[in-house]
């Protein structure tokens, strides 16, 4: 595993000869980057330099509360003068995770249309990639019983296509990933409703841990289903080691390792990038004794760094 970014950007920071290929965007403030500093401070040197692994990656920045708007517009303005892009996740659906570790979004669809249009401004002209809503379509098809169905498709779709506005924003709607819907086909018509032909393509195993291969297989398919011109990504930031064979599978679990770094190169026409959407190193909710969701947890990024591949 590199310690220096990827995304199509070279260890010295050039920019890549291509122009048409992103080089994406290293927070120098993230928590990862923060642990680094703290465990170098305090001697440990050796797990400060695992961590870096972590630090080093661009990775993608989360957009939850109501402030959308000026944090997508300082990370935007950050990653446009180091002439890098963006990437960013959009997670305010009303009923996010149908009330699980992740609860919470919009007050209400008023709440969630506001919202979206201060993210879009906030972005503005500036290069980003958007990942719209993490699991809202795949847990409607799974069964999601505290989301009304029609307005949830008609927020998705709202969304994508505001997004899209933005000249120079590409925009990927959530579809699951390979372990949860096996059969693609059942997502066809729901990522239809909420919006997909707006969109430049659909993202996958978002805070998974499906490898690479299997996601990037399963993307062709329901590429194919949805009429053969959709695009996709993956995010690779926690597949190492693949799945999980345990219960919770989806959960903080063991074991895991760091995956692909970021890189738009992937030598596959219909996958755009693989990313790390997922930030490492951030729970995925209070089980096996990790903190809230979302929130740093240094011994489990420790972990994952440790049993990434060199």
């Amino acid at each position: 595993m590199s310690e220096a970014p990827s995304g199509g950007v070279a260890a010295d920071g050039a920019a890549p000869t291509d122009p048409a290929t992103p080089a994406f965007w290293v927070d120098p403030d993230s928590a990862a980057a923060r642990q680094v500093a703290r465990w170098q401070r305090e001697g440990r040197t050796a797990d400060a330099r695992l961590v870096q692994r972590i630090a080093g990656q661009p990775q993608a920045v989360w957009l939850f509360g109501d402030d959308a708007g000026s944090v997508a517009r300082t990370h935007a303005e950050a990653a446009a003068k180091a002439g890098r892009t963006a990437v960013f996740v959009a997670y305010f659906i009303p009923h996010r995770d149908c009330g699980a570790y992740s609860s919470g979004g919009a007050r209400d669809a008023a709440d969630y249309r506001r919202w979206t249009e201060e993210l879009a401004s906030g972005l503005g002209t500036r290069d980003a990639y958007v990942i719209v809503e993490p699991d809202a379509v795949a847990q409607l098809v799974a069964g999601c019983a505290s989301a009304a169905a029609a307005e949830r498709y008609a927020l998705l779709a709202h969304a994508v296509q505001r997004l899209k506005r933005n000249p120079h924003t590409k925009v990927y709607l959530d579809a699951g990933n390979a372990g949860w819907i096996p059969d693609e086909r059942r997502l066809v018509g729901p990522l239809r409703r909420a919006g997909i032909a707006a969109a430049d393509g659909f993202a996958l195993n978002v805070s998974n841990h499906q490898t690479d291969q299997v996601s990037s297989a399963y993307g062709h398919r329901l590429a194919k289903e949805l009429g053969g011109d959709k695009h996709f990504v993956v995010d690779s930031s926690r597949n190492g080691n693949g799945p999980y064979a345990g219960d919770q599978a989806w959960c903080n679990p063991p074991g895991r390792a760091l995956g692909r770094p970021p890189t738009s190169q992937t030598g596959d026409p219909g996958l755009d990038a693989y990313l790390w959407i997922k930030r490492p190193g951030e729970s995925d909710g209070t089980c096996r004794g990790g903190p809230k969701a979302g929130q740093w947890w240094p011994e489990y990024a420790l972990d994952l760094a440790r049993r990434a591949r060199p």
